[in-house]
């Protein structure tokens, strides 16, 4: 999604992926499957008649409720109709829901109430681009999935001259997510060797980040490496990403503490990684490169292999 077009936010819209097709196709893209194909004659994602029988009783007949901000592309956004979830971790969500057999819901949440709606019982799971922090873990429990870093988006030319690490975002205007990592850790942290402090912009969602930039109010913006990239690649050459990535770590999947569905979660991921289904998703948004080889529960305070 462009950071020029409008976003709808629909806060209490639920939205049922499970045999819906996808109406969009992300840039580049041949056309596919909904079920997350990235070509017609990819394999379909199946049933896991196994992991499915382990999915608790309620859960079969209510299905799983996901929260997910839904205004960060190519991760997640609505598609032309305003109503229709699509991206990378909308058809993630899919396929993990056909997997285990139950039916997916996926409810559009602003960021940082999604972790405090999962402690609540609210929903069942976040996906959101959460980075699986210690900090994070402190209240829900992760199951990571994708590997992504931090970019700096500026103007087309960056004609700041601004760099992704070093000092020259201090006394800048940055704009960041609320809740984001970058903007409870990295900007913080930053802001601690500035003489002169980093205005920092917050918005609720990555609409917002973007048009800050776009609009002139903010001179930057942090945002997670897929994020960004998409953002720019989308602004009609109003957006760039200068220099590299940084602070890479996964994405993971957000669980209430303790829920018996963070195990099956993880051996969803291992059944679609097996049965291809996994790479089909991040090939159709071109997210390659962010494929995980192993997927973990809690990898920010896993003890480390000896």
């Amino acid at each position: 999604m462009s950071a020029l077009r409008p976003l709808v936010l629909l806060g209490s819209a639920t939205l049922l992926l499970a045999g819906c097709a996808d109406p969009s196709e992300p840039a580049g893209a041949s056309s596919g499957t909904a079920s997350g194909a990235s070509t017609a004659s990819a394999a379909p994602i199946a049933k896991n008649a196994a992991l499915a029988a382990k999915v608790p009783a309620a859960l079969r007949t209510s299905g799983l409720t996901v929260a997910s901000d839904v205004s960060y592309p190519p991760m997640d956004s609505f598609a032309s109709d305003n109503k229709t979830v699509v991206g990378a971790e909308a058809d993630l969500d899919k396929a993990l829901g056909t997997v285990l057999g139950v039916k997916v819901t996926i409810v559009n949440v602003p960021f940082d109430s999604i972790l405090p709606g999962l402690q609540s019982g609210k929903y069942q799971l976040g996906v959101s681009s959460f980075t699986d922090t210690a900090e994070r873990e402190k209240v829900v429990d992760f199951v990571t999935y994708f590997d992504a870093g931090t970019s700096l988006l500026v103007p087309a030319g960056n004609p700041k001259a601004l760099k992704p690490v070093g000092d020259s975002l201090c006394g800048r205007a940055v704009a960041v997510a609320k809740g984001s990592t970058q903007a409870l850790v990295d900007l913080p942290a930053r802001a601690k060797t500035c003489k002169t402090p980093i205005k920092v912009s917050t918005f609720p969602d990555g609409t917002g980040v973007n048009l800050a930039v776009t609009s002139g109010r903010a001179d930057a913006a942090l945002a997670d490496s897929p994020v960004a990239a998409y953002a720019a690649k989308q602004s009609g050459g109003k957006l760039e990403v200068t220099g590299d990535s940084y602070g890479n770590a996964p994405f993971g999947i957000a669980v209430p503490k303790n829920s018996e569905l963070t195990g099956l979660l993880k051996s969803a991921l291992e059944d679609l990684k097996a049965s291809g289904g996994y790479q089909q998703v991040l090939a159709k948004w071109g997210l390659q490169s962010g494929a995980l080889d192993t997927f973990e529960i809690n990898a920010a305070t896993r003890p480390s292999t000896p």
